[in-house]
């Protein structure tokens, strides 16, 4: 990457990107964030600069600077995705981690976050804008869509199908084959043997729905 990054957020993985970033000698220009406290504060002296809306900084991005959604809130992180696509014209870069192994064969779209010892296998698709943490496992011809997140240590297992906005905890294990909703979450710890319904919340193991 020929270009500094802004990254938008401050909190986080914010400072887990900038740590990414920093290993593959991306420099960044600075973050954005929507808390006015703490604008013109450092983070490990990269200074965050102004709001995350701030016109100022988000013209300079797809003209000189590139740009990453550091945003755990998945609907705020998809607002200022979209804000992106329709007024810079431009997606968003991946955070890679250099101890992350992805296969030659899987297939991996913009904007992801995927962090230290992530193992991602062959034939895996993963859509945009996902958040895989430390040491998830997404093994081979799994497919997740856009805007999952994957907590720490994690296993999706072969063949596993992950829908849009799917929130699955640390230390998950999800057998091969299981279908997980659009927008389902999955509470840490939980072992999934059975496919998960849209926006379904389950905990346990085996897990099994909570009822709201």
């Amino acid at each position: 990457m020929e270009k500094p990054v802004i990254i938008l957020g401050a909190k986080g993985i914010a400072q887990a990107a900038l740590e990414i970033f920093n290993s593959n000698d991306v420099i960044t220009y600075g973050f954005l964030d929507e808390d006015a406290s703490i604008h013109g504060t450092e983070i490990n002296e990269v200074s965050v600069l102004g709001h995350t809306e701030d016109e100022g900084f988000l013209k300079l991005i797809g003209k000189k600077c590139e740009a990453f959604v550091a945003v755990d809130d998945n609907k705020y992180r998809q607002f200022l995705v979209k804000m992106l696509q329709d007024n810079r014209k431009m997606q968003p870069v991946n955070a890679i981690h250099q101890t992350a192994y992805i296969s030659k064969n899987a297939a991996i779209g913009h904007g992801n976050f995927i962090n230290a010892k992530v193992t991602i296998g062959t034939s895996v698709e993963i859509g945009g804008h996902c958040i895989l943490h430390t040491g998830a496992i997404i093994d081979h011809q799994a497919e997740l869509a856009d805007f999952v997140q994957v907590g720490a240590g994690s296993v999706v297992n072969s063949g596993v199908k992950v829908g849009k906005g799917a929130f699955i905890g640390s230390g998950v294990t999800i057998v091969s084959g299981v279908k997980i909703g659009t927008n389902a979450r999955i509470g840490a710890g939980s072992v999934v043997i059975s496919d998960v319904e849209d926006g379904q919340t389950v905990f346990g193991n085996p897990a099994t729905a909570i009822k709201k």
